[in-house]
């Protein structure tokens, strides 16, 4: 298999396996499948973690995905 190919396979299961999140984490069912919202919510999460509050708001939320993912 060529190298490009490789690539790719590995970008595409990356891509899979963050939708999957969105997933797990209920926002499809919560939103009624709307990708504005979903997509407005992670361009909330974005500028979150660009402010002032960017460390706190990463450490609570990598706390609260780390109990979710050992207890799923």
């Amino acid at each position: 298999m060529r190298a490009w190919q490789v690539e790719r396979r590995k970008r595409t299961r990356h891509l899979i396996e963050l939708g999957g999140l969105v997933v797990k984490a209920g926002l499809v069912d919560l939103t009624g499948d709307d990708r504005a919202t979903i997509f407005g919510a992670l361009l909330w999460m974005a500028d979150k973690l660009q402010s002032e509050q960017g460390a706190h708001a990463r450490a609570l939320w990598s706390a609260k995905g780390k109990r979710e993912l050992e207890n799923s």
